[in-house]
């Protein structure tokens, strides 16, 4: 019986050491991207540098973004849910006028697929929330490379989570919204925004 209870304990215990070794050796290896899809990360890139639209109500928007990211690191549903329903309604106060036609026709995309997501984060468990949290990202470092931003940002990566996900986060510490305490610093920088 004791030598079950040490294989058990010892099976376990090197799976949490797989699991951490392979967050960590993620870190270090670069992720192989397509070369479109490079090629387009290049192109955000450049329009979020150079955009000189700066708009309050993005900032407004950018900072509930951030506060639901601080409440899937924390793990907190109940948070998450209340900030999910915030952010969804800074989203529809956005001011698409000032932006070009194209710019316009793009942002209410953008902004109405980001705001379903808010919506659903304002409705669900949290794996859940953190599933639509992956697509919410995207959306708003797609509204970041239109409206521009006064504030640094980093996008982040997480190797782990559904095949790789990035998020925006204001520090260049890695906390992980994905898995919030499970994995909390699994992730790197990918990028600098502005």
């Amino acid at each position: 019986m004791k030598t079950i209870k040490r294989s058990v304990t010892t099976v376990l215990f090197l799976t949490m050491i797989a699991l951490t070794l392979s967050c960590k050796d993620a870190n270090k290896k670069n992720v192989p991207v397509s070369e479109a899809k490079q090629h387009e990360k290049m192109d955000h890139t450049k329009d979020m540098n150079m955009s000189s639209n700066q708009d309050a109500i993005s900032e407004a928007i950018l900072k509930d973004y951030f506060n639901l990211k601080d409440a899937l690191v924390g793990d907190d549903n109940a948070k998450a849910k209340t900030l999910g329903g915030v952010l969804a309604k800074s989203l529809g106060n956005l001011d698409k006028s000032k932006y070009s036609e194209n710019q316009q026709k793009e942002l209410i995309d953008i902004i109405e697929d980001a705001t379903e997501h808010a919506e659903h984060i304002s409705e669900s468990d949290i794996k859940h929330q953190r599933e639509h949290f992956k697509i919410l990202s995207k959306d708003i470092t797609e509204m970041v490379a239109i409206t521009g931003t006064a504030t640094k940002l980093y996008e982040q990566f997480c190797p782990m989570y559904d095949g790789g996900t990035a998020w925006l986060s204001t520090k260049e510490e890695v906390r992980n919204p994905y898995y919030g305490s499970q994995m909390l610093t699994c992730g790197s920088v990918q990028r600098e925004i502005n």
